[in-house]
């Protein structure tokens, strides 16, 4: 069992940043891929990052390629979602979540554990 805990969400305005932790319980969390997704008011869940167990590789959305970046740490249960020039467009609640796959990240149908969630709230 993991769970997962997000912070560092609020209030930014337009070409901020933000910094997003994740702290994930349990020994167990480098057995984990971790992901972000994102939902908006009105929308589906959508796939914003992902990072393997290892934290060598990295997988984004087109959307935010370039302005986000993810990272672990795993001697500290802890992933984190840099987020830089931040858009409106990008205002919503921000989830973790953990999963044992080694692939398909993009689906969140993937992931076992999910974080209750952060919002982000970009101004123009």
């Amino acid at each position: 069992q993991v769970q997962l805990v997000e912070s560092g969400g609020g209030l930014a305005q337009a070409g901020g940043s933000l910094r997003l932790s994740c702290a994930a319980s349990g020994r167990t969390f480098s057995s984990y891929a971790m992901g972000w997704f994102r939902q908006a008011p009105g929308k589906e869940r959508e796939f914003v990052a992902a990072i393997d167990r290892s934290g060598t590789n990295t997988y984004y959305a087109d959307f935010v390629k370039g302005r986000f970046t993810l990272s672990r740490g795993n001697a500290k249960n802890t992933v984190y979602l840099q987020m830089n020039n931040l858009r409106p467009e990008d205002t919503a609640v921000y989830y973790c979540a953990g999963t044992s796959s080694d692939r398909n990240y993009g689906f969140s149908r993937v992931y076992a554990y999910w974080g209750p969630g952060t919002q982000i709230t970009v101004s123009s």
